[in-house]
């Protein structure tokens, strides 16, 4: 298993390619890529990592955690690859991560693409982050779990995709974080605000929306694009939260001509 400073993760593709680090969402699980990994890695040297706290990973510092130490794992992680410079795509928290770390380190990224992302916590998924707690503090990680696909997938391809779904349940299980570890990873994404500094975040930005999703309302993304110098807009129409993995090929191929671009 290879390990980096308590960070489990996993490198696909040729080693002279172009290095993408591929950061996940609040489940934080290398494995949410599947569907994208083989195509990206193609023309890439793809990094995928358990975020800290959850999976394979070590446990979160003790302490307050920020969004801006998710950043800080990534740069933990190039230094430990000696990669000066990556690309990065995140999903959601993953997303956010990317925006902190174009802030704090804009020059060890070179493209950031951010699915269903946030500059500041929204009212709506607020609410959604309230009602998953509460799901796993009084029903436990079973029912946290066999809600979560309500928010992250349509609802046709839910009913499309129960059987594995189901069985995905029980992989996620034996790697669940203990409640604590999820709390502490929703405060930090609730504090998270960056709506004020957008203007200074001069890395290209592809923001991937769905205009279905269920926990992120797509006007945020809409508000990053307003704000972000060098930002545009990737509208996959529909896809749900988790557009990556329902519409796979089509987010395969709009995330390479982008990545293919170059600088504008």
């Amino acid at each position: 298993m290879a390990e980096a400073g308590g960070l489990y993760y996993e490198v696909h593709g040729p080693a002279n390619a172009p290095a993408l680090v591929l950061s996940s969402g609040l489940g934080g699980s290398a494995s949410y890529w599947t569907p994208n990994v083989a195509a990206l890695a193609k023309q890439h040297r793809v990094i995928l990592y358990d975020h800290r706290g959850t999976g394979r990973s070590g446990p979160l510092p003790e302490g307050r955690v920020t969004v801006e130490d998710f950043a800080d794992d990534i740069v933990q992680l190039l230094d430990a690859l000696g990669i000066a410079r990556a690309s990065v795509i995140g999903h959601a928290a993953g997303g956010v991560a990317g925006l902190a770390l174009a802030l704090k380190a804009p020059d060890r990224i070179d493209r950031l693409i951010v699915i269903n992302g946030w500059a500041e916590l929204d009212p709506h998924f607020a609410r959604c982050f309230d009602v998953r707690l509460t799901l796993l503090r009084h029903g436990g990680p079973r029912a946290y779990l066999r809600a979560q696909p309500i928010f992250l997938y349509p609802a046709n391809w839910i009913s499309d995709h129960s059987a594995a779904l189901d069985a995905e349940l029980e992989q996620q299980l034996a790697h669940f974080p203990d409640a604590d570890t999820l709390s502490r990873r929703i405060a930090a994404l609730r504090s998270f605000d960056i709506a004020g500094d957008l203007g200074a975040i001069a890395t290209p930005t592809l923001l991937v929306v769905a205009e279905d999703d269920m926990l992120v309302p797509p006007h945020c993304a809409r508000q990053l694009a307003a704000g972000l110098p060098r930002a545009q807009l990737g509208p996959l129409g529909s896809g749900g939260h988790a557009c990556n993995v329902t519409r796979p090929d089509l987010f395969n191929r709009l995330v390479l001509a982008w990545l293919g671009q170059g600088d504008e």
